[in-house]
């Protein structure tokens, strides 16, 4: 028998923020948005002894009541029942994956990439994108979920953000001008296109909807068999074509294959006869909500009462922060005809 005394274990060490950030300065790109003491925030508050700003604004998006909604949110299924369908929780931890995964490999500031991924979608009305549509229509001046997310941030659950976390989740979408300030903020714009095409495509054929060979072979021949491999060749178009041209870009070259599988996706996906009758019954339910609560403002709970800001916003905080299966419910008893003629429960 062996009389070899057991290694001694390594000691723990304390390493306080500092030191942290200081390591951080050296082994990241000149590009990359350093983290130094409390952040850039619109309140003053001590740093934490431990973790970076960007890292605190990741931990309390994390914990936000607005963040737990996630997992009962559509991404395109309305109110899906399988175990495997993407929901709007799912979809925004894989594209902190992959927003982590771009900023870690060009030296950028992952925890900001991060922090910005895990909060870009957590304005997101229920029923996904018919939801959001449903609302655009109902307000002056329109409404966007990425805006949202920012106002939820900042006034209904204040968490007292870094600025260039609410920057970067703020104009995280395509369609936002101007684009993002920090690189950060780019690695969360390319990182949530690659991520929704992807998981969309897998959810579309576990739906039934599409088959792997109906997908179009210019796609096919570029990414090959739907599956990991398409998020794999993705970020190395990104990191391979921003490395040698000093800016977050994708491979101009990919574009055209990325618009026509985004293309291909609206005809055979997104607008769908199955998904355009869904998406009119959100849009009804919705709107439905909506013209409750406009005319019985009373009912709303006290946690949307913002009073600094007019009625319609305030409802469209209501209906918003709903999920989908919130939203059914309250339609259900709202709008739903009774056997009984009872009053309003006054669920909110």
């Amino acid at each position: 028998m062996s009389t070899a005394r057991p290694p001694m274990p390594m000691p723990i060490k304390r390493v306080v923020r500092e030191a942290r950030e200081e390591a951080q300065d050296l082994a990241m790109s000149p590009l990359a948005t350093r983290a130094f003491g409390s952040g850039n925030r619109d309140r003053a508050e001590d740093p934490d002894p431990y973790r970076t700003c960007f890292e605190r604004d990741r931990d309390r998006i994390v914990h936000s009541l607005a963040f737990r909604r996630l997992k009962h949110k559509t991404q395109v299924f309305i109110n899906p029942e399988g175990d495997h369908t993407i929901t709007r929780l799912t979809h925004v931890l894989q594209v902190a994956q992959v927003a982590e995964a771009l900023a870690a490999a060009m030296g950028l500031n992952s925890a900001l990439a991060e922090a910005m991924a895990l909060g870009h979608d957590v304005g997101h009305t229920p029923f996904g994108h018919a939801g959001e549509d449903a609302l655009d229509a109902r307000l002056e001046g329109g409404w966007v979920h990425s805006y949202q997310s920012v106002r939820i941030y900042e006034v209904l659950e204040p968490l007292n953000l870094c600025a260039e976390t609410r920057e970067g989740i703020a104009r995280h979408p395509w369609k936002i001008n101007p684009p993002p300030i920090t690189p950060e903020g780019w690695c969360v714009r390319y990182a949530d296109r690659i991520a929704y095409l992807a998981h969309d495509v897998m959810d579309a054929m576990r739906a039934g909807m599409i088959r792997a060979q109906d997908i179009p072979t210019s796609v096919t021949d570029a990414l090959g068999q739907p599956g990991s491999k398409w998020i794999t060749r993705l970020i190395q178009s990104v990191v391979d074509y921003s490395v040698s041209n000093g800016h977050v870009e994708m491979d101009p070259a990919w574009f055209p294959i990325f618009d026509e599988l985004r293309d291909w996706m609206f005809v055979h996906v997104y607008k769908s006869p199955e998904q355009e009758k869904q998406a009119r019954a959100a849009h009804r339910v919705i709107n439905d909500l909506f013209d409750f609560y406009l005319a019985h403002p009373d009912k709303l709970p006290e946690r949307y009462r913002d009073r600094s800001a007019s009625l319609d916003i305030q409802v469209a905080d209501h209906v918003a922060g709903m999920t989908d299966r919130y939203a059914l419910q309250v339609h259900d008893q709202l709008f739903r005809p009774r056997l009984f003629d009872q009053p309003h429960s006054g669920l909110t």
